[in-house]
């Protein structure tokens, strides 16, 4: 593919892996999808490691505003094109959440939200990243792995959980008159019996 001839190198991509690339010959990457789309006449590369838990896994949310549904989060598009058919949004509600269950138990490393590319992106402030087994309260009561202060328009941002476990993974914004709206989710971890 000629698009790969004029990609030399990237920098850390998820604060962790580095991987070069020469003008002509293309490197072996261990990823199952990248999405290349450009922007602005720049090349921008997006890249899901293997391990991420959260497309396996099933989603629900508190409410749905018209077709932003749950799923969106775990469909590995990013939402940089078309936000209405690729992020999700609840209503204008009371403490609206977003909940990832990962079928099993997990020892939870790393989770990677995307916010949405528009100027209602300051939406996601305050949000916090929640993972445990209990369902009470929504899941919102679980163990708090981070609190998202902010995620530029369009960014990916990493959280670390550094191992904490659980069964579900939930985005939960409190507060009155809150919106909830991701444009992707990623969950990194591995079963908590190994």
């Amino acid at each position: 593919m000629k698009l790969w001839r004029h990609v030399v190198f990237f920098k850390t991509i998820f604060n962790r892996f580095h991987t070069i690339l020469s003008a002509w010959k293309i490197c072996y990457f261990s990823f199952m999808l990248v999405q290349i789309m450009r922007k602005h006449g720049s090349q921008k590369v997006f890249i899901n490691f293997p391990g991420n838990r959260a497309v396996e896994g099933a989603v629900t949310q508190s409410s749905t505003f018209a077709g932003w549904f749950a799923e969106k989060a775990t469909d590995s598009n990013r939402g940089f094109k078309q936000l209405n058919t690729a992020c999700t949004s609840t209503l204008n509600e009371s403490n609206p959440w977003w909940r990832l269950d990962l079928r099993d138990v997990y020892r939870v490393s790393e989770v990677v939200i995307t916010n949405r590319n528009d100027s209602y992106a300051g939406q996601i402030n305050g949000a916090e990243i929640r993972i445990g087994i209990s369902l009470e309260n929504n899941g919102s009561n679980n163990p708090i792995c981070a609190v998202i202060s902010t995620i530029p328009a369009g960014e990916s941002y990493n959280f670390s959980c550094n191992g904490m476990e659980g069964r579900y993974m939930i985005v939960h914004i409190p507060g009155d008159w809150e919106i909830l709206s991701l444009c992707e989710v990623e969950v990194y971890g591995y079963l908590a019996g190994n």
